[in-house]
């Protein structure tokens, strides 16, 4: 899948992985290739992705289409 994770004045990641990790509300959520489509709140916690870890506090994150956009505030 696509995955873009931005912040409100720079892009922190844009690339291709076949799954993630999320710090979703209400709870850890593992997302694949080919997820249906979804969005979610994000709280505090990590963003886990082909060996990379990104800090979040807060954010937003959106799929369709084999695109995972993910809008945080680091």
């Amino acid at each position: 899948m696509r995955v873009s994770i931005l912040e409100p004045k720079k892009e922190i990641w844009r690339g291709m992985t076949k799954k993630i990790t999320l710090p979703a509300l209400d709870g850890e959520m593992c997302v694949l290739d080919f997820h249906q489509p979804f969005v979610v709140r994000l709280k505090k916690g990590e963003i886990i992705f082909s060996g990379n870890r990104v800090l979040i506090k807060d954010g937003i994150a959106f799929m369709r289409s084999n695109t995972l956009n993910v809008f945080a505030q680091v």
